[in-house]
């Protein structure tokens, strides 16, 4: 699926000038191609506008001129707002269509799945009633989805997965840009999810695909029921989220993070190895690793403790 740059910048009412070239999708100042269209909205990513390999890029004026000479600026002082304008363009068609899947040997499949189309399934998978396996699902072997499961689009499950009744995975992300009238307008969530070897996945889970690029659930990664993956989020190897756990969107686990329930991120940080979240936290900021925190905002357990205790006393005085 490709447009003309010219066809697309109409669509959405920006202008520029230079050469009109295919755009083949969307991605991000540091990872797009010089086939695809980007944005720049946040003055953190400066540094990566002279280094963007994108073939245009909606921008702002002041800021155009960091832009490499190979890429097109498309002017607007809402670049955020014609991202999700333009992210209707690269979006999957959806369809009722069922093929037949690509079957492994010994796999067991009930009557009442559904597959979209161009689904591959590995050897010894398990599939029980009422799952949904999207168009374009890959599901490798030994993995067993429990009653009621939903695979949408695209999503990559690896070896030896477990996935629980009601779970839901590469639902849309929660991204809408914003009016000046107030109204919000669909990004488009053009990612996809890949899950990993050996994950368990408990009842009722959600997990959004990513805006794009791809949301991460390593090797070996345990999630408790109701937990909340928003578009984005990388969990490394061998982590543990107990129940109710929600990471905002571009939340970075490292290896082994233990977070406890209730537990929460904020988005676009990242939490080092071997870290462990006390239940009921709230994560405001990027964590060094092989510490235990607590609290909101989340801080180091000890002195979590300390205030406690000092809170503590000086009611017992009142």
């Amino acid at each position: 699926m490709h447009y003309t740059l010219s066809y697309i910048a109409k669509a959405i009412g920006v202008e520029f000038k230079g050469e009109d070239i295919k755009i083949e999708g969307i991605h991000t100042l540091s990872d797009a191609s010089a086939s695809q269209l980007s944005f720049f909205t946040d003055s953190k990513y400066i540094s990566e506008l002279s280094q963007t390999k994108a073939a245009a890029v909606l921008i702002d004026a002041k800021h155009a001129p960091l832009l490499p000479s190979t890429t097109i600026a498309l002017i607007s002082d809402e670049a955020y707002l014609k991202l999700a304008e333009a992210s209707k363009f690269f979006a999957h068609s959806l369809s009722i269509d069922s093929q037949k899947p690509t079957l492994g040997e010994c796999c067991e499949i009930a009557q009442s799945v559904s597959f979209g189309k161009n689904v591959i399934l590995g050897n010894h998978i398990m599939i029980m009633a009422g799952c949904y396996i999207g168009d374009d699902v890959t599901i490798d072997s030994g993995t067993l989805l429990y009653p009621n499961t939903t695979l949408y689009h695209h999503t990559q499950i690896g070896k030896d997965c477990i996935i629980h009744s009601g779970t839901v995975i590469g639902c849309d992300g929660y991204g809408f840009a914003h009016t000046k009238q107030g109204a919000h307008i669909k990004i488009h969530q053009n990612g996809i999810v890949v899950i990993e070897d050996d994950v368990e996945i408990g009842a009722n889970c959600s997990i959004d695909r990513a805006v794009f690029g791809v949301t991460w659930i390593r090797k070996g990664t345990k999630l408790d029921n109701l937990v909340h993956i928003a578009h984005n989020c990388d969990l490394g190897e061998h982590t543990l989220l107990a129940g109710q756990v929600g990471l905002a969107g571009s939340t970075t686990l490292g290896r082994n993070v233990i977070m406890g329930g209730q537990s929460a991120s904020a988005g676009h940080l990242r939490i080092g190895d071997f870290t462990t979240i006390a239940g009921k936290s709230g994560v405001t900021k990027s964590l060094a690793g092989s510490q235990t925190y607590a609290g909101f905002p989340a801080i180091e357990h000890r002195l979590w403790l300390k205030i406690q205790a000092k809170i503590s006393r000086l009611i017992k005085k009142m």
